[in-house]
């Protein structure tokens, strides 16, 4: 089961019409929030993942009717007011997190490049970057990257606590089943948590 934010990979939601020579806002409000979004992260007022997290808190319905921004704007209002930004008096607290999203991990990174993994199931109703349509599926370690911020706890206010990070190849027939291309494979950037060691029970080819 997948929240209905988790779009990737979904079928029947209708062909993407592209629209010649799109603005990058179609209303001056647009920009607008642009703006106040990237001041409120920018700022420190909330971290990237609150947001992200308020857009996904949305009602159901409510998201799929809402246009981008409309979401944007929706998880600004909500999460400013539950920081206390808009609160009368407010002071913002001194920035004491260093600047970007990598950070110390607290253990050695727990595989290599050429390392065959397994996805964890995605957990469903708590903010994660583990998309639905790789949940529980087979890959081999393309890229070992470094530690950054954890974006499911850090979205929930229990620390940043820092994460390995790496890049996952899968065969596109291990995530998508006959329908998709024999050769082709897909590559996806997955926090450690998300990854267990695959068996040879599993039957990981690699892809």
């Amino acid at each position: 089961m997948t929240d209905v934010h988790d779009l990737g990979g979904r079928l029947g939601l209708g062909r993407i019409e592209r629209e010649a020579r799109e603005p990058v806002f179609h209303a001056p409000w647009e920009g607008r929030v642009c703006g106040l979004v990237n001041c409120a992260i920018g700022f420190g007022w909330i971290p990237i993942d609150v947001f992200r997290c308020g857009i996904e808190r949305m009602d159901p319905e409510r998201y799929l009717r809402a246009s981008y921004y409309e979401r944007w704007l929706t998880s600004l209002e909500r999460v400013l007011a539950e920081a206390g930004v808009l609160a009368r008096g407010y002071r913002p607290p001194p920035r004491t997190a260093p600047a970007g999203f990598e950070r110390a991990a607290s253990a050695p990174p727990r595989f290599r490049v050429g390392d065959a993994v397994r996805t964890t199931p995605r957990a469903s109703g708590r903010h994660t970057r583990l998309p639905g349509y790789a949940g529980e599926k087979r890959g081999v370690v393309a890229h070992a990257r470094r530690a950054f911020v954890f974006p499911d706890t850090n979205a929930h206010g229990v620390g940043e606590q820092p994460q390995h990070l790496y890049t996952v190849r899968f065969a596109a027939r291990e995530l998508w089943g006959e329908r998709a291309e024999p050769r082709a494979s897909v590559c996806v950037d997955l926090f450690e948590p998300y990854l267990e060691e695959s068996t040879a029970e599993d039957g990981c080819d690699g892809a």
